[in-house]
């Protein structure tokens, strides 16, 4: 196990001698073993490839390793039904630390629990307490970990997000009565001690939140060098959260990329952090051995009676739906759905979170697999009605969170700039005029909005997203 690793080199501990930490992180995997289209190319990503680049670079003495979390992910794949969280061992000796996410206790906490066992790794969230309120997840009896390389002390720590109370219902927790302590009173906590007792030269945040609630936590909590962004499924650049010295980098979902960031330090200061983002592109080399291995169980997979009709062509598309730009616009394959949603409910528009869309969906034949990719959660098509000055209220929410997968995506409505009011079918929203909106259960239930809908008569359509998607392609065949 990599977590006691201490570099013993004489030259290293010589006071003001310049050394390089290297951190390695991949978040929002949900299963994603086999490759498949992403960014424009045909099998990409992949864990072969993951770690093909991550094992060599594991073995360095300077190099320390983080999963974010949502590892995977239930309904979809279909390599997450079946196999669960049999990846988890395999990054035994090369993860030195990983978040918990939403996701991971999808199958219920006995399933959980073995998981846990099944990694040498720690599982890390500081906020996670059970019935009585005493932290869940300990490494060492602290909710924290500390690793020594280099002669510097790093301290890495995890949080959950602020929407796990509502994400996680009992049959998807990892203990009956979880709950979820204030992110900001915890942080602050771990933080100092981190910093005044563990004698930390530099605090990392390795997930599991959205990109919003991370920035707000380092402008809150001062003291955390950098935040390893996961939760919202964005790919972010290194950069410094403004106001704050805390710097942060996102590799988004499903490893098509991973964080690469370099700590510098002089004597054991906190000098310099740069970095990037690593594309695992089709281009990159595969491990052999995990590639026959995901190979083999897939083969399994398509061949098993309750999974082969996942495998079935739904469809055909003639151009690629993809989600560039998904968290700042419309995105095509966001508008292609929305438009279908605004339709089965006969709306005058039709709002989602772009969390709800998660991959492109290819030119050609479209499986069931594919479009369970694209469309994870088969969410229900509700309708309601809103006077306009509601309706404008809930779209300046979205303005607001442009940027983040709470951003919404559109049809019939377009959101209006700074000093322009947004507009239906072309026409400014009136404020006592009536509209119908098409939307989805998460939105109102569990979504930032939900509280803008705490008041409004909602009527469940019987329809599902996915569903009518999958019968719109299908009759394009």
């Amino acid at each position: 196990m990599k977590l006691a690793r201490v570099a013993v080199f004489a030259s290293l501990l010589l006071s003001g001698c310049a050394r390089t930490v290297t951190l390695l992180h991949f978040s929002d995997y949900h299963a994603h073993a086999v490759p498949f289209y992403a960014n424009g190319e045909r099998d990409a990503a992949g864990v072969a490839r993951a770690v093909a680049y991550v094992e060599p670079l594991s073995r360095r003495d300077d190099v320390l390793v983080f999963n974010g979390g949502d590892t995977i992910n239930r309904g979809a794949p279909a390599f997450s039904d079946k196999y669960r969280c049999i990846e988890w061992p395999w990054w035994n000796g090369i993860v030195d630390a990983m978040a918990f996410g939403n996701h991971d206790a999808d199958y219920g906490a006995a399933v959980f629990r073995g998981c846990a066992e099944s990694a040498a790794y720690p599982i890390l969230s500081a906020n996670v307490t059970n019935s009585s309120g005493a932290p869940l997840f300990l490494h060492r009896g602290k909710p924290y970990a500390v690793f020594e390389t280099r002669g510097v002390r790093i301290g890495v720590f995890a949080l959950a997000g602020d929407d796990f109370a509502q994400l996680l219902k009992p049959e998807t927790s990892p203990v009956d009565g979880v709950r979820f302590a204030n992110r900001e009173e915890t942080a602050r906590n771990v933080v100092r001690t981190l910093r005044q007792v563990e004698k930390a030269d530099a605090v990392v945040l390795i997930g599991h939140a959205h990109n919003h609630e991370d920035e707000a936590l380092a402008k809150a909590v001062p003291g955390i060098d950098l935040m390893l962004g996961t939760h919202s499924h964005i790919v972010a650049d290194l950069h410094r959260i403004e106001g704050t010295s805390t710097w942060m980098i996102a590799s988004g979902q499903y490893l098509e990329h991973l964080s690469r960031v370099e700590l510098q330090f002089s004597g054991r200061r906190l000098v310099a952090v740069s970095g990037q983002l690593v594309r695992m592109s089709s281009g990159m080399h595969e491990d052999q051995a995990t590639k026959e291995k995901i190979a083999a169980l897939q083969r399994e997979l398509e061949s098993d009676p309750d999974f082969a009709p996942l495998f079935v062509v739904a469809g055909e598309l003639d151009r690629e739906l993809g989600i560039d730009g998904l968290n700042e616009k419309n995105a095509p394959l966001a508008t292609f759905v929305m438009d279908i949603v605004r339709e089965a409910a006969n709306a005058d528009a039709a709002i989602s979170t772009s969390s709800s869309f998660r991959a492109a969906l290819p030119p050609g034949p479209v499986r069931e697999s594919d479009l369970r990719d694209a469309l994870p959660y088969d969410n229900a098509i509700l309708r309601l009605e809103v006077d306009g000055a509601t309706f404008a209220s809930i779209l300046d929410r979205a303005i607001s969170l442009r940027g983040t997968d709470s951003f919404l995506q559109l049809s019939g409505v377009a959101l209006g700039i700074t000093g322009a009011a947004s507009l239906v079918a072309g026409s400014a929203i009136v404020p006592s005029k009536s509209y119908s909106i098409a939307t989805t259960d998460y939105l109102v239930k569990a979504s930032p909005y939900r509280d803008l809908f705490a008041e409004l008569i909602i009527v469940d359509t019987g329809a599902k997203v996915r569903s009518e998607v999958r019968d719109r392609i299908a009759s394009k065949r």
